[in-house]
């Protein structure tokens, strides 16, 4: 299955899902985007970098060192931070780091009213078949 495919599929299984997008971390790359609307190549542009920097930021690197060191662990590139979801006005959006490549992140943004532990569980679940087709 191709990855724009398996992307579209697992935007259909995410509740009320409007936008779906894979996300190169490392680069802050926007690898690709499924979306119900169309929206400003600008707000396209920062999704990839904001979830970069929510993920691989300055910020939470220290943090995360930070926690490596007081546990008395060698800083081997594992994060710690693995889901992020953020709740906006009218929207809900998760964030999953990958399992297989740690530095790609699925991004699914869901109506608010969308039941928020629906929408994580089929995000979740989605995740597999994302990174296997990648």
């Amino acid at each position: 299955m191709s990855f724009e495919v398996a992307l579209s599929n697992a935007a259909a299984s995410v509740p009320e899902c409007v936008a779906a997008g894979y996300v190169d971390v490392a680069s802050g790359m926007l690898l690709s985007l499924k979306t119900v609307d169309s929206h400003p190549q600008q707000v396209i542009d920062l999704l990839a970098a904001a979830t970069a920097d929510m993920f691989n930021g300055p910020n939470v690197s220290m943090i995360e060192r930070m926690f490596k060191k007081a546990r008395g662990l060698e800083d081997d590139g594992f994060h710690y931070f693995q889901e992020i979801i953020v709740n906006s006005e009218n929207l809900i959006h998760v964030f999953l780091r990958g399992k297989t490549n740690p530095e790609y992140v699925a991004v699914f943004v869901c109506r608010k009213t969308a039941n928020l532990g629906m929408a994580l569980t089929k995000a979740r679940l989605a995740m597999p078949a994302l990174e296997a087709a990648f």
